[in-house]
């Protein structure tokens, strides 16, 4: 098992009989989960047109047909089997760290592996990535799909890679590979997330059912009042937080972005959950709570 700094594959493993079975979701795309292939609706191959009638989806109406007969038609799509569960993985510096049971790489690759799990047991095929010269792991079906991103958020999550891009470079990756419908869920650092444009969230959630898990550790929440003292290049370096300017100026770098991001981005579609290192690993799974965002 891991000793808190660095996840190991069979701790991942061992989290197989963690989480718990996904909703069944009505979103933009229709029902999330697997659906037999014979559904005609919102999936991902075209299947026919028909002539359109009230309440359709004026997105996906058939221009060429309309304009042949005169009336109005609308298409309509053959409904995956599968779809997918993509991971998006940050893997800043910030994140190999931790004050309390484990760093937050280790919790972010076991709230990984919970995902993967639970995606398994929905039927989804699960892929993972971040932003940096390595491919993607390309989403598969089963327990063969299921190592491989398990093995890859091992790696991911065991030291910060060199090549890593950031966490933008990682959901525009996601953003070309996914077709609508599919589930993304985010690990992420809050000051990461907080880089990403808007524009990007928004995106996202408005064709996947998207997630970002927000990793923290209590230190970064809670400091002791009286300060810290770190071991620095130079030598020992005091931090007093007793004075005021000095808690705040903390707070902006460390609790802010995490907040305002579990308060902004729920409006855009994206569920936030913030998960501690001293957390469950499948915690974020629960429904909101204080601090949350749905």
């Amino acid at each position: 098992m891991s000793d808190g700094r660095a996840p190991t594959l069979a701790e991942l493993v061992a989290l197989r009989g963690s989480g718990r079975p996904p909703p069944v979701a009505r979103g933009r795309h229709g029902v999330h989960g697997p659906a037999p292939s014979q559904l005609r609706g919102r999936g991902m191959e075209y299947a026919e047109s028909r002539e359109y009638v009230a309440g359709d989806d004026v997105r996906r109406m058939d221009w060429r047909l309309t304009a042949r007969t005169g009336r109005a038609h609308t298409k309509l799509f053959q409904a995956e089997r599968e779809r997918i569960t993509l991971l998006a993985c940050d893997v800043a510096p910030p994140l190999y760290f931790g004050t309390r049971v484990r760093f937050k790489s280790v919790q972010a690759a076991r709230a990984g592996a919970v995902a993967v799990w639970t995606a398994l047991r929905a039927g989804d095929r699960v892929g993972a990535l971040r932003g940096g010269d390595e491919p993607a792991v390309a989403p598969a079906s089963g327990l063969r799909g299921a190592m491989r991103v398990l093995d890859a958020l091992a790696r991911w999550y065991a030291a910060p890679p060199p090549d890593d891009g950031g966490l933008a470079v990682t959901l525009e990756r996601a953003q070309r590979l996914l077709r609508p419908g599919a589930r993304l869920v985010v690990l992420a650092d809050p000051a990461s997330a907080q880089a990403v444009p808007p524009t990007r969230w928004t995106a996202l959630s408005q064709h996947h059912e998207t997630t970002l898990v927000l990793l923290r550790d209590p230190l970064e929440t809670a400091p002791p009042r009286r300060g810290l003292a770190f071991l620095g290049p130079a030598g020992r370096v005091e931090l007093s937080l007793a004075d005021r300017a000095e808690r705040e100026r903390w707070n902006a770098a460390l609790v802010a972005p995490a907040e305002a991001l579990a308060a902004r981005l729920p409006a855009s579609g994206v569920r936030v959950r913030l998960l501690s290192t001293d957390d469950a690993s499948d915690a974020w799974l629960l429904p909101a709570s204080t601090g949350d965002a749905a």
